[in-house]
């Protein structure tokens, strides 16, 4: 919940930047296009060169002269740059000072949060509904541009640095970890998102299935947009007479600078530019769908009451409305900053921390024999060997190897030439901690709420509730079928039974043996 909680606060702000953009591309010339806007500094450089009155796109003559210009500058400011850094952030000189809010992201902020509520106000039932839209539609969006790409002069060249391997970064830290950060986002692995969602399933789900066909197509879908993202830059690059890794960017820069400045070079540019950022503001519906719902049905069934499930539109909007409300500072001068540092530690480094007590815990505290056979009681046959060996063994000493590699390359986050100081960095381990620290607090708690002697509690704190098992009594079958909260350990004291739960802390009650006689308790159970 706690990762769901900051994940859901950043992310919907950059979907409401994606807003913003796409609002901003109904016009005839993207803003973005020349520098001879107000914001602009003598510094920027376009592709373009300058506008004129009445014309959409410079001559012949102007494109060159300002190509042979950028070749031979030193440090290239390009018109999306300055327009994403100067127009749209007003970025502060930095994280402690947060200026003004900036209105017009703010009000894209309250949109994007008033769709995902719609979107959301039935809960699973309205949201699976617009998913298959927000699912589906991207693939469509992606082919267009896909086929645009690879037509343009220049294609080949990015499409071979995006497929080219660079063996030197294999030894890079951060490689990893940004690698272990995108299967967890794209996957939702740790976040709560994938557990929430299953709940609504139905009990024999073929979820062996359903995880094929999601890791295939995850990573397919990657490997496809690279295609489509690395034509565009090959372009660009063809352009401009420089590398594609001078144009390549990472993070927001991507999307929001290279990528948008290599669509004012296409005809119709407003056109791919609406294109392109529909596309990403359906894709990053679709992840704040699952955040906002993980949270709202975490809420729900931890309170439970009759009123709560039966309004459950009213926590979804209560949520929304937080949400919101703590999302208002990401959108101020200073908030890109704070949006990266959530980005870098609430998310990135608790969600393999996470994962590797989560992998260690179910397979060697719970046991990886009794996890197989609920799998297996679920699935109707065992899970494969290759799943057996990798749950066991190579996940966790993956997620491990990750996590000490990371620490000990560790290095501090920065944005362009900006160094963040050392008391945003305690914040930002402070955000990563704060999930993480969840774990062995609880475990504390309900070891010290048995009442039995220490090595008792800690034996009994490492076992299942007595209503551990299928929901439905109907599914209750094999080592689950006599097992529930009734199930109680009863012995002999004196001319009295002593029944207990068998992992519960209430105390002892003695019954009569004549009741034991008369029927009314079960001497067997």
């Amino acid at each position: 919940m706690v990762v769901s909680t900051y994940i859901g606060i950043y992310y919907n702000v950059v979907i409401c930047i994606a807003f913003y953009y796409f609002f901003m591309s109904m016009t005839n010339l993207l803003p973005w296009t020349y520098c001879n806007n107000p914001w602009n500094t003598p510094d920027c450089t376009g592709v373009l060169g300058t506008s004129r009155a009445n014309t959409t796109f410079a001559n012949v003559s102007a494109v060159m002269s300002g190509l042979t210009e950028i070749v031979n500058r030193t440090k290239r400011t390009s018109p999306s740059e300055e327009y994403w850094r100067n127009y749209v952030l007003n970025i502060s000189d930095g994280i402690g000072n947060f200026g003004e809010v900036r209105l017009p992201i703010l009000g894209c902020l309250a949109v994007s949060w008033v769709v995902v509520f719609l979107c959301l106000i039935r809960g699973v039932k309205s949201s699976g509904k617009v998913v298959y839209f927000t699912a589906t539609f991207p693939y469509v969006v992606l082919t267009i541009l896909f086929i645009r790409g690879i037509t343009l002069e220049g294609a080949v060249s990015g499409i071979k640095y995006y497929l080219t391997p660079q063996w030197e970064k294999i030894l890079d830290a951060k490689v990893w970890g940004d690698a272990a950060s995108q299967i967890f986002y794209s996957l939702g692995c740790a976040w709560g998102g994938l557990i929430t969602m299953a709940s609504y399933n139905k009990f024999h789900n073929n979820c062996f299935r359903d995880s094929i066909i999601i890791s295939v197509t995850n990573c397919g879908t990657s490997v496809y947009a690279g295609f489509v993202i690395f034509s565009i830059l090959g372009f660009m690059a063809h352009h401009l007479g420089v590398d594609v890794s001078e144009v390549a960017d990472h993070g927001p820069g991507l999307a929001f600078v290279a990528y948008p400045e290599a669509l004012t070079l296409l005809p119709i540019s407003p056109l791919w530019s609406l294109l392109f950022f529909f596309m990403l503001i359906l894709l990053g519906l679709g992840t704040q769908f699952c955040l906002l719902e993980t949270l709202v049905t975490a809420v729900v069934d931890e309170i439970g009451t009759d009123w709560i499930i039966k309004n459950k539109t009213y926590v979804t909007l209560g949520v929304a409305i937080i949400g919101f409300l703590l999302g208002v500072p990401l959108t101020t001068q200073a908030g890109i900053y704070w949006l990266l540092l959530m980005d870098n530690y609430a998310a990135s480094f608790s969600l393999v921390v996470i994962s590797c007590i989560m992998c260690i815990c179910i397979m060697y505290v719970y046991g990886h024999k009794n996890y197989f056979k609920d799998v297996e009681m679920m699935l109707g046959f065992p899970p494969p060997i290759f799943f057996r060996i990798c749950w066991r063994f190579v996940s966790p000493f993956i997620i491990t190897f990750i996590l000490i590699f990371t620490v000990i390359q560790y290095k501090p986050i920065t944005y362009n030439d900006y160094v963040y100081p050392s008391w945003s960095l305690v914040i930002g381990f402070a955000m990563a901690l704060s999930s993480v620290i969840c774990i062995p607090i609880y475990a504390l708690f309900k070891i010290l709420i048995n009442r039995f002697l220490p090595l008792q509690r800690l034996k009994n704190s490492v076992k299942p509730d007595p209503d551990w098992g299928p929901a439905l009594q109907e599914h209750r079958k094999g080592r689950y079928a006599t097992t529930g909260p009734e199930s109680v350990e009863v012995f002999l004291f004196g001319d009295h039974l002593i029944h207990k739960p068998l992992w519960g802390f209430q105390w002892p009650m003695l019954v009569s043996e004549s009741r034991v006689a008369d029927g009314q308790c079960n001497a067997s159970t």
